[in-house]
């Protein structure tokens, strides 16, 4: 991927295009070669994903991405990533265009649009959802082969992580696992939990804000308080979020049918505890830091968008149903 210059005059690198350099390195240097979840050090590499989207969300967006798919390709036994390469997975599937799986022979080929494709032109490889005939698989694909629609991605929020709709023109694909391997794995639930855990990050990186702006100056018993809130939030989250991994590591096969209420509950407080740093420390601090801290700014504007991967009340529900089935344990 060769890095360009963005199209107003300044000189400054397009927002994709500065992430797409972080996340060539980070693939390079080994920065994204993290324990698989399960392994005994689920909480190191969570951390280390926090520690990305602290850093840069669009950064993280990328390497968990990246993460995800080879933990999945490693579950279901599909190809072996080549060193060097940088994945995607591509499973969205909202209102609108899809993918389709048509087999010829012995091959597969897909076709279609697939919509929010994150690291549409810097990914070498990517494991894509499609439908084959009315069952859902999950495929391997070369992205080389692709067509990403540029301008597709229009959002402020997470431009940089190159989020495009892409086009399928009868791309070779390779299966991996059987049909309905992707949701049904245990790892499903692991690797959902593990983006809370980039959400954490994110809201560690804005509240950190409000921390520096306080040691530096009196920022007056009002924000003092906003930050005394954010601490308990972040530390809360955290605490879960270490007790999730230890749970996943105790139980990488989902023995105990435990995987999807713990996602859905890791996910939900982590959503809502970085709403509330959001919103905390913009009541501290004003429109300061959203004008004139262009880190900041953009740290607010992408947390905002990747928080939507929760679905809000549905997932709630789903939460709600599932404490229903199983009890509640407080």
């Amino acid at each position: 991927m060769t890095a360009g210059r963005a199209s107003d005059g300044t000189g400054a690198l397009a927002e994709w295009q500065r992430a797409a350099c972080a996340f060539v390195s980070a693939a390079e240097s080994g920065r994204l070669d993290l324990p698989l979840p399960g392994s005994g050090a689920t909480w190191r590499r969570w951390s280390a994903l926090a520690d990305l989207a602290e850093e840069d969300l669009s950064l993280a967006r990328l390497g968990e991405g990246h993460a995800d798919a080879v933990a999945i390709l490693a579950e279901l036994g599909g190809p072996r990533p080549q060193p060097g390469s940088r994945w995607g997975v591509w499973a969205a599937s909202p209102p609108g265009p899809g993918v389709t799986a048509t087999r010829r022979g012995v091959a597969w080929l897909l076709r279609g649009t697939k919509q929010y494709c994150s690291g549409a032109r810097v990914c070498t490889d990517a494991l894509v959802t499609a439908k084959a005939g009315d069952e859902e698989r999950l495929f391997a694909v070369a992205v080389e082969d692709l067509e990403p629609q540029e301008g597709s991605w229009p959002a402020t929020g997470m431009a940089g992580s190159d989020t495009l709709d892409v086009g399928f023109p009868a791309v070779p694909a390779e299966p991996v696992g059987p049909p309905g391997a992707y949701t049904g794995r245990p790892g499903f639930s692991h690797g959902g939990a593990g983006v809370a855990a980039c959400w954490y990050g994110g809201a560690r990186g804005v509240g950190r804000t409000l921390a520096r702006a306080a040691a530096k100056r009196d920022v007056g018993p009002h924000a003092l308080a906003h930050l005394g809130a954010v601490d308990i939030a972040l530390r809360t989250t955290r605490a879960a979020l270490v007790r999730a991994a230890e749970e996943i590591d105790a139980d990488p096969g989902d023995l105990r049918g435990e995987g999807a209420l713990r996602a859905l509950r890791v996910r939900a407080l982590a959503e809502a505890a970085a709403s509330d740093v959001l919103a905390r420390t913009g009541r501290a601090l004003g429109a300061g830091p959203l004008s004139h801290d262009e880190a900041h700014s953009r740290a607010v504007a992408d947390l905002t968008v990747y928080l939507r991967q929760h679905h809000a009340e549905r997932d709630l529900a789903l939460l709600g149903e599932l404490v229903t089935e199983h009890g509640a344990a407080w």
